[in-house]
């Protein structure tokens, strides 16, 4: 919360940060992450050994991290299909199934791209990484599960699991703004002057 404190004569000015932001700020001091981003390591080292595949993922030829830039289309397949499911839900059970197919396709270059990026992290931001990652693996799994289950003619499980995977998918894209804007942290190009 931010506010305004006033003295006679001087204007000082007071921040707190929102609760969000200090939640994501404790789990940067939560040494007990340390075990989930040790278990994290070994896929990232998997994923990145290769020069070349390191540099693709990287993108480094945007100048800037390419994983923020495909974050937006699971998470614009997932909310448009949970929209359709909300705004309508019968005449729309085609397109949402169609478009939660589309964001776990689109969930896997994304996710290759954010453990690229995070196999430069250390400590604090590893550790907001390593949770940022375990929610949108949430999220993959319960719309993957929705989308079985909408195939299955399970269609009221399917928007259930829908909405447990976009619940997910908020902390997530939250966590990954913050690491992103507040931390400062991606890939990135010194841009000449």
């Amino acid at each position: 919360m931010s506010h305004l404190t006033r003295s006679p004569g001087a204007v000082n000015t007071t921040f707190e940060p929102p609760a969000p932001a200090r939640w994501a700020e404790a789990l940067s001091k939560n040494e007990s992450l340390d075990s989930l981003t040790s278990c994290l390591r070994p896929v990232a080292n998997f994923v990145t050994k290769n020069d070349q595949v390191r540099t693709a993922l990287r993108s480094r030829l945007l100048g800037h991290a390419l994983h923020p830039l495909l974050t937006d289309l699971p998470i614009g397949f997932w909310t448009s299909a949970l929209t359709l499911d909300v705004l309508s839900p019968h005449r729309g059970e085609s397109a949402s199934q169609c478009l939660t197919g589309l964001g776990i396709l689109a969930a896997v270059p994304t996710a290759a791209t954010g453990i690229a990026e995070w196999s430069d992290t250390e400590k604090e931001d590893a550790r907001i990484g390593a949770v940022h990652a375990l929610s949108n693996s949430a999220a993959l799994t319960a719309f993957t599960a929705s989308y079985f289950a909408r195939r299955s003619g399970h269609v009221g499980w399917g928007r259930a699991l829908g909405f447990l995977g976009g619940a997910a998918m908020a902390v997530g894209g939250y966590l990954g703004g913050h690491l992103a804007i507040s931390r400062k942290v991606g890939s990135h190009l010194p841009i000449a002057d």
